[in-house]
């Protein structure tokens, strides 16, 4: 992909410039505590540089599903904070999107400075499907940059929005791709066009639904495909086994036997079950053969043996691709099997693998089960930005990047 990078920016000079730049703050609450910084840390390399070259730095962002509509509760006050304490400066905080203190604040900025913007999403011109709507909104954020301005994309966990800060923005200024982009980009690029082989993709989650594009793309193109999460029990149940009570898409069941027929010496499916009676902490849990799930107990993780498997067939791998977790792994009695495939990716990657964790909860795990970050080649921002350019999709807010 041809764009123009943040160093093309540095080097074209920001001393003075009002630089917006669409950051991915999108992390994890609980009870207004940031419970895994990440999102905020991969954004400090571009925002540092920006700063130091004494750009006009204002930031947007969002978080959460706040219904287009100001929620305290999704407020990016305890972003700001966290942004400002890896800075080592302070970050002002905006009380609106483009209103009467966003531009109070902007219009005082000095070199140096960085502005975020409150929650991007709280005014519904966002994520709206009207073009003109959206191109308000962009017309409105372009004018707190004022005159000269230039457009940072480094929010690769939007980039596969058509959003008004992603898209419309990179429309109406010089537009570059950060540090951050650029280097998902480069990653998902070696997955697609010159993997090193033997070549394993796992992936996990909820819905066979959600990955199905995915599946579709990488069979045929990979040595193995292990699929654990809930979305193993269609594919169980494509198999003519009962699953209990465990999650189960009954739609995609003729979905998931066709997959089988074609891709059936790729893809690797459980042996074995921890099922619970409850969907809860603390469920009585046991495991069992993955034909033998038994009626009103549902399956929560991949068992031990699946483990020793996946195991076998990651640790021989030169490239890995890792997207959902293999079970429940915020519950300690179903996190085993997750970090079992962690811990074998992890193995791989010591040996010369090239590994790539597709973020969203898979980096949620590696961080909650204490995982090492550095144990991985990368761990994406973008969990479904990663799946969409897998699947070979148009990226918008990477295309309007190259226009």
């Amino acid at each position: 992909m041809a764009v123009k990078t943040l160093q093309d920016l540095l080097d074209a000079g920001v001393e003075g410039r009002g630089v917006l730049v669409r950051s991915d703050f999108n992390v994890p609450l609980e009870d207004g505590t940031i419970t895994d910084p990440g999102r905020i840390q991969a954004s400090i390399p571009t925002l540092t540089a920006l700063v130091e070259a004494g750009a006009k730095v204002i930031v947007t962002a969002h978080l959460g599903r706040p219904d287009g509509k100001p929620d305290a509760k999704y407020s990016l006050a305890p972003v700001a904070a966290k942004l400002g304490e890896l800075l080592g400066r302070h970050v002002q905080l905006a009380g609106d999107v483009v209103g009467q203190d966003a531009e109070a604040r902007a219009e005082g900025l000095t070199d140096g400075d960085v502005l975020l913007l409150e929650n991007i999403r709280f005014d519904p011109r966002e994520t709206s499907k009207d073009e003109a709507e959206r191109a308000a909104l962009a017309r409105e954020l372009v004018a707190l940059a004022g005159d000269d301005a230039a457009f940072v994309s480094d929010g690769f966990g939007v980039v596969h929005r058509k959003q008004a800060s992603v898209y419309d923005v990179a429309q109406l200024l010089p537009h570059y791709a950060g540090t951050l982009v650029a280097a998902e980009v480069e990653v998902l690029a070696k997955l697609t066009e010159d993997a090193a082989r033997p070549y394993a993709v796992v992936l996990g989650g909820s819905k066979v639904s959600d990955k199905l594009g995915v599946i579709e793309a990488l069979a045929p193109k990979v040595d193995t495909l292990v699929i654990g999460g809930g979305m193993a029990f269609t594919f169980l149940a494509a198999q003519g086994y009962s699953v209990g009570n465990s999650l189960l898409q009954e739609d995609q069941i003729g979905v998931c036997k066709d997959l089988l027929e074609r891709f059936g010496d790729v893809i690797h499916l459980p042996v074995d079950i921890v099922v619970g009676d409850k969907f809860a902490a603390d469920a009585e849990a046991k495991t069992v053969k993955a034909s033998e799930i038994p009626d009103g107990w549902m399956g929560l993780d991949i068992g031990p043996d699946s483990v020793s498997r996946f195991a076998v067939v990651l640790s021989n791998a030169k490239t890995v691709f890792w997207n959902g977790p293999a079970g429940v792994f915020e519950f300690d009695k179903f996190s085993a099997g997750t970090k079992g495939i962690a811990e074998a990716i992890i193995g791989a990657t010591e040996k010369g693998a090239f590994s790539v964790v597709g973020g969203g909860d898979s980096a949620a795990a590696v961080r909650t089960l204490g995982l090492p970050d550095d144990g991985f080649s990368h761990i994406s921002t973008g969990g479904g930005a990663s799946l969409e350019y897998l699947e070979g999709k148009q990226l918008p807010g990477l295309s309007v990047l190259e226009a």
